[in-house]
């Protein structure tokens, strides 16, 4: 892609504030169970999260709480994958997209580079990302089939976005989705918010990540 197009005010710049520290209400009661379970690390490249200024909160919390579940996913033998977007040389790569955010991120390191404390270990999985949805032309489905998964940990950015687009995803493909959280983050709190809600009352579970370590 060329440098020229990369238009990085298609993001609009986040609100600091603090993660929440109660889990949202939800319908559902299901049990995380470390085997079934897979976690997705969602899109915690350095261009999403250059959004928050001088990665202020909930940045340093949210990359703390991702890396605490997924050592102990690690440890337990749980999957970890993660979705990672990639400049679209094509406009019919990007898609529609491209008339909400613009042409995306550029081809540099700088933006493509997932956190360096989140960084993949071996035996991680990177997903390339094309759509809101990390299923969208992704073999996560098949992935996690193979691996007898059947319930997903969806943590990263943006929630209201592609966190909540891929649980929901997830529930339509009968896996069991978990948005922790305190292991997401958006531009503001109340689109955080609105985004937990909507998972406790539709389609799955929202606890804290000290109760999805407790169960994993």
């Amino acid at each position: 892609m060329n440098d020229a197009a990369f238009d990085p005010a298609a993001l609009p710049s986040a609100s600091p504030y603090a993660l929440p520290t109660e889990a949202t209400p939800a319908r559902v009661t299901w049990p995380l169970d470390a085997s079934r379970a897979a976690l997705l690390i969602h899109d915690m490249q350095a261009y999403f999260l250059r959004v928050f200024p001088g990665r202020s909160g909930p940045v340093p919390e949210l990359v703390a709480n991702i890396r605490r579940l997924r050592d102990r996913c690690d440890e337990r033998g749980i999957p970890v994958f993660y979705t990672a977007q990639r400049p679209h040389a094509h406009a019919p790569d990007r898609g529609l997209q491209a008339d909400f955010w613009g042409p995306g991120m550029s081809d540099r390191d700088e933006d493509r580079a997932i956190v360096t404390e989140l960084a993949p270990r071996p035996g991680h999985e990177v997903l390339r990302k094309w759509r809101y949805s990390a299923f969208q032309r992704a073999p996560l489905q098949e992935m996690l089939a193979t691996r007898g998964r059947d319930q997903l940990i969806v943590t990263g950015v943006y929630a209201n976005i592609g966190c909540l687009l891929t649980a929901a995803d997830a529930f339509m493909r009968d896996i069991q989705p978990f948005m922790p959280v305190d292991a997401v983050a958006d531009f503001t709190l109340d689109r955080h918010l609105a985004a937990t809600r909507w998972v406790g009352d539709h389609l799955g579970r929202t606890p804290t990540v000290e109760q999805a370590l407790e169960e994993l």
